[in-house]
């Protein structure tokens, strides 16, 4: 993931996501919490959280995402509003 970027804040009805940071730091968002992971660190998402990644830094994010079931067409966006 380059620097200085992010996914849009979304969730999936049926999917459960790991994240494992293989180099740099990531800053998630998950249910309105921020955690920061490194490299060697990992994450699970459950289903229906909404959750967001960014690459606050000036260095590339690389990281693993393994999804079950695969997220095609389970993945719903959630625009950033003020209640959240």
């Amino acid at each position: 993931m380059p620097a200085h970027t992010e996914e849009q804040r979304h969730f999936h009805d049926f999917s459960r996501q790991f994240f494992y940071i293989l180099k740099g730091t990531a800053t998630f968002i998950v249910a309105d919490k921020t955690m920061i992971l490194v490299g060697g660190e990992g994450l699970e998402i459950e289903p229906k959280t909404v959750h967001q990644i960014k690459n606050n830094s000036d260095e590339i994010l690389d990281f693993l995402v393994i999804s079950q079931p695969a997220t095609e067409r389970d993945r719903i966006d959630k625009p950033i509003t003020k209640d959240s």
